[in-house]
């Protein structure tokens, strides 16, 4: 019995490429959830802009985030946007 090589990689392929598709199907159906979480957040009073500032925030590190409010705070200085430290 002989395999074809076309068709093993064709198959593999097939595989990889529909475990991709119902990946990103449920990728679309979580970030609609993510924006119905917003939503319903901005509908208490809540803004969404902090929210989604705070997510990111959380996703840190505390060094990391010091380091970046420590850039900030330079920048914001350097243009006359903060006063003085």
């Amino acid at each position: 019995m002989t395999v074809d090589s076309n068709a093993v990689a064709g198959d593999q392929l097939r595989a990889f490429i529909e475990r991709i598709e119902r990946l990103e199907e449920e990728k679309k159906v979580i970030s609609d959830d993510i924006k119905d979480v917003y939503a319903e957040a901005k509908g208490n009073g809540f803004d969404v802009k902090i929210l989604r500032k705070v997510v990111s925030l959380r996703k840190k590190q505390p060094h990391e985030r010091e380091e970046e409010e420590a850039i900030l705070d330079l920048y914001l200085q350097a243009l006359g946007m903060n006063g003085p430290a």
